[in-house]
């Protein structure tokens, strides 16, 4: 209802749904986007913007990047009005500072945050707990037990089960140094209260700890690890791009409105049309100078419909070029991100100038800058790498770049759709390690072998929808697709297309 407080309270919750799920990059981006509808200065453009802040400074500071982390903590801080929250936020930025090795920083707030916390509270725990942290980062010689001891105490006696999770996270690390045994402790300590508490990052911090103190139970603990951390990186790759289906419900429905609205223009155009007609037939049988007058009228109605008609036509075609051009690039930065362990952050941020400058462009509509096109060679390694990992091998044969020369621009299109369709299925379903595509052409034909070590296609499962557009983009080339799946023997697909 144009209210932009409410867009960005909005905005700011999915941000947080977010970051609750792991999609630590996504939450900065919504984040960041609800600044926009943050222009005023009142009470609760204040408290939205403090809020705002602490979300991008946590997701930053899970990313490690400290130093965003704690430009965002003093915007935070700047901005909010309540002391109680302020406090928090104050203790958020002096473990970043710690993170940031900026001791003598986090020191002296930490030592300010404890005398401004009400005794024996929970914000006094967990200040007390990180200032001890902090110095004895700072120097090896500090003994921070009597800090922990004091920060435990309070929160056992306030029932702070997270606050506890901290405090034996603390102890442990501390131990683990000295005295094996009282690491082990407190390590299997807040392994029983991280699963208590449901908190599957605090599990794999324990069980990483226990797998190194305890050399009779190694086995144990990482087939947990494992299992556990299998389970995260799942619901992470879930969790990313869920509101992606509403954004796209919102751009197809004002598409469709624009559509149907351009057809409501040509039927009142096709309406005029007639009238105009019958106005001519009685402009045969009545007088020159009335008919005449009519027409004229009916005349210049047309004229501004069709002109109407095209602005919507406009509109249309900068909608699609919004969802073909930007949104595609996008979503392959967005496979990059999720992929590739070795992402250049600068490279990625030229990677999205150049989306910005894309959406820029289309929004004045005017014509793209001419860029030089990458080898389409090139274009098919860099769509199918970054779906490689440690534990599975992409092998790409036969995509040496003469062979592309005389291949059609909408063959090769609908190739990097198909490739990267495989892509997804085998990433979604296969659970392969080894994966091979290669592509041949001799005889006026264009063949793509995929093979994979996966699961296969089980029985009782219908062909997805990404597999049957598939299936469709290769017919419209007038080429043919065969599937192979045996079980345990994973997956075969050979597709042939006609160049003639």
């Amino acid at each position: 209802m144009n209210d932009s407080s409410d867009v960005a309270n909005c905005l700011i919750n999915m941000a947080n749904i977010q970051f609750d799920h792991g999609d630590f990059y996504g939450a900065q981006e919504m984040a960041l986007s609800a600044l926009n509808y943050l222009k005023g200065v009142n009470k609760k453009s204040n408290n939205l913007l403090s809020f705002a802040y602490n979300t991008i400074a946590n997701a930053s500071d899970e990313l490690n990047q400290f130093e965003d982390a704690i430009r965002y903590y003093a915007l935070a801080i700047q901005y909010c009005k309540e002391d109680n929250v302020k406090l928090k936020y104050k203790n958020n930025l002096s473990v970043s500072l710690r993170y940031a090795k900026r001791y003598k920083e986090a020191i002296q707030l930490s030592e300010d945050n404890l005398r401004n916390a009400p005794k024996n509270s929970k914000d006094y725990a967990r200040i007390l707990n990180n200032l001890a942290r902090v110095k004895f980062a700072a120097s090896a010689s500090y003994n921070p037990l009597g800090d922990y001891w004091i920060a435990m105490k309070i929160r056992k006696d306030k029932d702070d089960f997270w606050g506890l999770n901290s405090s034996y996270a603390s102890l442990s690390q501390y131990y683990g140094e000295m005295h094996m045994d009282s690491a082990l402790y407190y390590a299997e300590k807040q392994y029983t209260i991280a699963k208590e508490l449901k908190s599957p990052d605090d599990q794999i911090n324990a069980l990483k700890r226990l797998i190194e103190y305890n050399k009779n139970s190694q086995k144990q603990y990482f087939t947990k690890f494992l299992a556990l951390n299998d389970s995260i990186q799942q619901a992470r790759s879930a969790a990313k791009n869920q509101f992606a289906l509403i954004r796209y419900e919102v751009e197809k429905n004002k598409a469709d409105n624009l559509r149907l609205e351009k057809e409501n223009v040509e039927k009142q155009s096709r309406l005029v049309r007639q009238r105009a007609i019958t106005g001519a037939s009685i402009f045969l049988l009545l007088l020159a100078v009335g008919g005449g007058t009519l027409w004229y009228k009916r005349r210049k109605q047309r004229l501004e419909l069709e002109a109407q008609n095209r602005v919507k036509e406009t509109q249309l075609h900068l909608s699609k070029k919004v969802h073909d051009v930007v949104a595609n690039d996008i979503y392959h930065v967005m496979t990059e991100v999720e992929y590739r362990d070795d992402l250049d952050r600068e490279v990625l941020l030229d990677k999205l100038e150049i989306i910005y400058n894309q959406s820029r462009d289309i929004s004045h509509n005017v014509e793209q800058r001419p860029t030089v096109e990458v080898p389409y060679n090139e274009q098919i390694s860099t769509l199918l790498k970054p779906y490689g990992s440690n534990s599975r091998r992409i092998s790409i044969v036969g995509i040496d770049a003469e062979q592309w020369s005389d291949v059609s621009k909408r063959i090769k299109e609908e190739i990097k759709h198909v490739l990267q369709e495989f892509m997804v299925n085998m990433k979604k379903h296969s659970g392969a390690e080894r994966v091979v595509v290669r592509i041949e052409k001799s005889d006026q034909q264009l063949k793509i072998f995929y093979k994979d070590n996966g699961v296969g296609l089980p029985a009782e499962r219908p062909q997805g929808k990404g597999m049957a557009n598939t299936v469709s983009r290769i017919e419209s080339l007038g080429g043919g697709i065969i599937f192979v799946s045996e079980p345990g023997e994973g997956l075969s697909i050979t597709v042939n297309i006609p160049l003639i």
